[in-house]
């Protein structure tokens, strides 16, 4: 079976952390031959080749960049794809237009949608021959927004267990890092600094929390837009001493390692990957009720999407009597390609 394998990300993220994992686990399958089409030099590309897959690079430095599709058609004619997977919204519309100018109509499209936004009725994902919702909650957006239900999967993330406890071996050490005493308690968060991950209200339970926990410091790592009102946010409630931007960082493992629990503030998410790691590395997690979170988490691991204050009680009560959510099975990178295989075998 020839898969190619298409995506837009210029960041690395969530999404091109699953596209990596799945190129990885289905290059492993004797009966597949596969290509991911995405943008040159970019971390996908670096760490896909490093992967041993095989990787075309293109020039893509906005959404729907024409130099994309001239790689993109010219590989879909070439490799002539039984399956063609787009990633994204950008990567499958230029799929469906790279299929119909190389006349590749027997091609079957899928598109992997990851977020729980709302889909416009008639728009780019109904052209799809099928998509793949990441969780039960995006599935129900787009049942809810027309897309007949049989062309609609839901397929988890996964993550590699032993991948993540290996990485997280590499010691980070945020505690030397930031200059804290050995054994100093430490809230960590991973995400974009974006308005839909809310570390605005993260602030505010550390703030809430401050009281109760004094000791207790609070971790954000990533970078985006919504790092100014952070800072802002930070200084307004005096916390520069408690609340720590660390920016970018190269895998989430080693942090989550040091974690005494892992908090998660979103408004809204498909299934983070970073939750599953987290447990994974057997770590405490408090989390928001927000998009398919709650299809991993217990009841007990939960708040409501903005409620600080109850965001501030949860971590006090993981710290203090902390409730370990084992790994489920069917969140493994093995169980994610053996599930797109069973689903790519059905469409061809």
């Amino acid at each position: 079976m020839r898969v190619l394998q298409v995506d837009a990300g210029r960041e690395w993220r969530g999404g091109q952390t699953q596209v990596r994992l799945l190129a990885r686990e289905l290059a492993r399958q004797p009966d597949v031959e596969q290509r991911l089409v995405t943008k040159r030099d970019g971390e996908l590309a670096h760490r896909s080749t490093a992967d041993g897959i095989h990787v075309i690079g293109v020039a893509w430095t906005i959404s729907l960049d024409p130099r994309a599709l001239v790689g993109l058609l010219r590989t879909v004619r070439s490799f002539r794809p039984e399956i063609i997977h787009a990633h994204d919204s950008h990567a499958l519309r230029l799929a469906l237009v790279a299929r119909k100018l190389a006349a590749r109509q027997r091609s079957r499209v899928v598109a992997y949608r990851l977020v729980d936004y709302p889909i416009r009725r008639g728009g780019i994902w109904f052209r799809a021959d099928h998509i793949v919702a990441v969780s039960g909650a995006v599935r129900g957006v787009l049942l809810a927004a027309g897309v007949p239900a049989e062309r609609v999967s839901v397929i988890p993330p996964g993550v590699d267990p032993e991948g993540t406890q290996s990485a997280a071996e590499r010691p980070f050490d945020v505690r030397r890092r930031l200059g804290l005493q050995t054994g100093t308690r430490v809230a960590v968060n991973v995400g974009a600094l974006v308005e839909q991950k809310d570390q605005l209200t993260l602030v505010r339970a550390a703030y809430l929390a401050r009281e109760r926990e004094p000791d207790l410091h609070w971790v954000i790592a990533g970078e985006g837009k919504q790092r100014a009102a952070l800072e802002a946010e930070i200084s307004r409630f005096g916390l520069g001493d408690r609340v720590h931007l660390l920016g970018h960082i190269d895998g989430a493992g080693p942090l989550l390692a040091d974690a005494d629990v892992f908090v998660l503030s979103s408004k809204a998410e498909g299934l983070p990957n970073v939750v599953l790691e987290a447990l994974a590395l057997g770590r405490p997690v408090v989390a928001t009720r927000a998009g398919g979170t709650p299809e991993v988490l217990p009841p007990g691991a939960l708040v409501n999407v903005g409620d600080a204050d109850a965001l501030a009680q949860k971590v006090a009560q993981a710290l203090h009597s902390p409730v370990l959510v084992p790994l489920p099975p069917q969140f493994t990178i093995k169980e994610l390609g053996r599930a797109f295989m069973a689903l790519y075998r059905a469409l061809v």
